[in-house]
């Protein structure tokens, strides 16, 4: 199959790409390399799709002509989005890359021959402060990411109501593992802890409650979807690790394993930051086999080497 992952040089995007062409699939990719983080490492992640034969096309899907790209396509996985709830970061830029981009993508994607299915990637934001319950929970979101996703899936699951376009959305929970966004809880305290500087930490937020979601288990859950794509149209999927540990024990995890302790530098609580996130995967589990088994211990323990084998000393994150 033919498919279009946008956001490929990203951090999920690259590792789903990956197991695509694995399995065989021909894989286009699209990605702005965007300086909100480093481009630095995307063009790291791109390399090393590129030695696997995927083709990543630079390109703005908010506001370039991205029609030719997909010639051919037979799914599609909408990673491409402005992330985060930076205070710094305008509402403006938020609508633009994660509404406006959607609505380009149903409109090159609409009249697609042999079309299957449009996965988007939404996120738990959308429910707000506690992100407990499952996908019939009134989302609550309280941060213009978690708005303008949930506006953004909206848009897209309203196609499929009116027209039949067949797109399903993904609510994903506290992914982490190698590639991961710089701007990031683990990425930030490892960083931290090598290189000996005081690790920024948002006051309270060491009791707050998180379904850590290993990268490749969230993989895991999209070829689910992929394999199973006319059971999915329609549909809304959580897709996380359904225990929760606080970010104070994911963090002791990190510092057990380099043998050293992270300096903090205590800043006022994040506006918009959820309180807890837990799992909520019985629709997953039964409708798509979903099983989420990489413990944080193991997940981050590859997250750390990775971080030592290819960025320490060799890139700058947080230039």
């Amino acid at each position: 199959m033919k498919i279009l992952v946008t956001g490929a040089a990203g951090f999920i995007g690259s590792h789903l790409s990956e197991r695509l062409v694995d399995l065989g699939h021909e894989v286009v990719g699209i990605d702005n390399f965007n300086p909100y983080y480093s481009v630095d490492l995307k063009r790291l992640n791109a390399s090393d799709l590129e030695k696997k034969g995927i083709k990543i096309h630079e390109l703005d899907i908010s506001e370039d002509a991205i029609k030719p790209v997909f010639d051919g396509v037979e799914a599609v996985f909408h990673f491409a989005a402005q992330p985060g709830i930076s205070a710094s970061t305008p509402f403006s830029v938020f609508m633009k890359n994660n509404f406006v981009a959607s609505e380009n993508m149903y409109q090159a994607t609409k009249d697609l021959p042999n079309f299957k299915i449009f996965v988007n990637i939404s996120t738990s934001s959308v429910y707000g402060k506690n992100a407990t319950d499952d996908e019939n929970t009134p989302p609550k979101p309280t941060s213009h990411y978690g708005v303008t996703k949930l506006a953004a899936e909206q848009l897209l699951l309203a196609y499929q109501r009116d027209a039949g376009f067949p797109v399903c959305s993904t609510r994903l929970f506290s992914i982490y593992g190698e590639r991961e966004r710089p701007d990031k809880l683990y990425p930030k305290v490892i960083d931290s802890i090598l290189n000996d500087r005081p690790f920024p930490f948002y006051e309270g937020s060491e009791k707050h409650l998180r379904s850590f979601t290993y990268v490749g288990d969230v993989v895991d859950g999209f070829i689910s979807i992929l394999n199973n794509y006319e059971k999915c149209v329609g549909e809304i999927f959580n897709l996380g690790f359904d225990g929760a540990i606080t970010v104070g024990e994911g963090l002791k995890i990190v510092e057990d394993y380099l043998g050293k302790k992270a300096i903090y530098d205590i800043k006022p609580p994040r506006p918009g930051d959820q309180l807890e996130t837990r799992a909520t995967i019985k629709k997953a589990r039964e409708v798509l086999g979903y099983n989420p088994t990489t413990t944080p211990e193991e997940g981050l323990k590859k997250e750390v080497d990775w971080f030592k084998e290819k960025i320490w000393k060799k890139i700058n994150l947080f230039q």
